[in-house]
């Protein structure tokens, strides 16, 4: 049986100037994603967020339109927000290019929150890899991509694994290719947004035993705060969810998103939740004297006493 000691001298990694893993204070992620509908605004605005939230990073996600999106939907139309266009115009339109990025950089750098990104194909590693981003991050929908994994692996960077609609046969062979010893491994559901039914948070216990080397966290796509505290309190190192300005905003994953209220909420309660989780160790507290002397009718010699206060 592990004990709560030993989880706290668990598998750690870096993310940039920080420390992942048990013992640590948990890493939290504001999933931009595509959230700015490719408006340079709003990821300010949603930098801004987040860092006023106290997250650690927020992410991004990265795709070369031609390689991501198959060809037969190229030419497929649809009504955007900037009129109807093709599929892949509308691709195009919500990526952001590398002047986009380095302003993104800036941006970050002073509000004094780190981000990466999830790069969908190998040429969008080699775009992000012109930035020094603290990690890169494997999308569920990417946990397969064998070619993009080895890539992933060659930068040297610590590798965010998401295992949302994945088999445990798939995950293990994941962390075949990428190698376990520069990972850190979420667990994810990847419906969007999630019900509580199909979140099975006890799976981050399940790997936690499986891959006791890796750090474990929890990528969530469910609406509320609760389940994401409920994933801390099981012992995930490392929280990601989407944010977003308004749920209203037009876009796919607005629906499943954290608007910046819910935010500094969750931000606030998974510290709270960290300290009070503690080291599993039974101790009386200095808190607890004043109330021992005054209500425990049988003492026991061995017991800390309350300090005298007479002069």
């Amino acid at each position: 049986m592990t004990t709560s000691a030993q989880l706290l001298q668990g598998p750690t990694r870096r993310l940039g100037d920080r420390v992942v893993g048990p013992g640590h204070p948990v890493y939290i992620t504001g999933e931009i994603g595509i959230n700015h509908n490719g408006e340079l605004a709003n990821a300010f605005a949603l930098i801004d967020q987040a860092a006023a939230a106290g997250c650690d990073a927020v992410k991004f996600q990265k795709r070369t339109p031609e390689i991501c999106t198959p060809r037969d939907q190229w030419d497929i139309e649809r009504d955007t927000p900037w009129g109807r266009m093709t599929y892949i115009d509308y691709r195009h339109r919500v990526e952001f290019d590398a002047d986009d990025y380095r302003q993104i950089d800036e941006h970050a750098r002073a509000r004094g929150i780190a981000w990466f990104a999830s790069p969908w194909d190998v040429e969008a590693v080699d775009f992000l890899e012109q930035f020094d981003v603290p990690a890169h991050k494997v999308a569920s929908a990417s946990l397969t991509d064998d070619e993009l994994l080895r890539r992933l692996r060659a930068t040297g960077r610590t590798i965010i694994l998401s295992t949302g609609m994945s088999t445990p046969k798939q995950i293990r062979h994941a962390v075949e290719v990428l190698g376990s010893e520069n990972i850190v491994m979420c667990h994810a559901t990847s419906t969007y947004p999630a019900k509580p039914t199909e979140l099975n948070l006890r799976m981050i216990h399940t790997l936690q035993s499986e891959f006791p080397n890796v750090p474990i966290g929890y990528s969530g796509h469910e609406t509320g705060l609760q389940t994401t505290l409920a994933a801390v309190a099981l012992g995930a190192v490392f929280v990601e969810r989407h944010i977003t300005l308004d749920r209203a905003m037009w876009g796919s994953d607005q629906s499943a998103s954290v608007e910046p209220p819910g935010l500094q909420r969750l931000v606030r309660d998974v510290r709270i939740i960290t300290e009070s989780l503690g080291d599993g160790v039974k101790k009386i507290y200095d808190g607890e004297l004043a109330a021992m002397k005054k209500l425990r009718r049988v003492q026991d010699s061995s017991e800390p006493q309350l300090a005298s206060t007479g002069s």
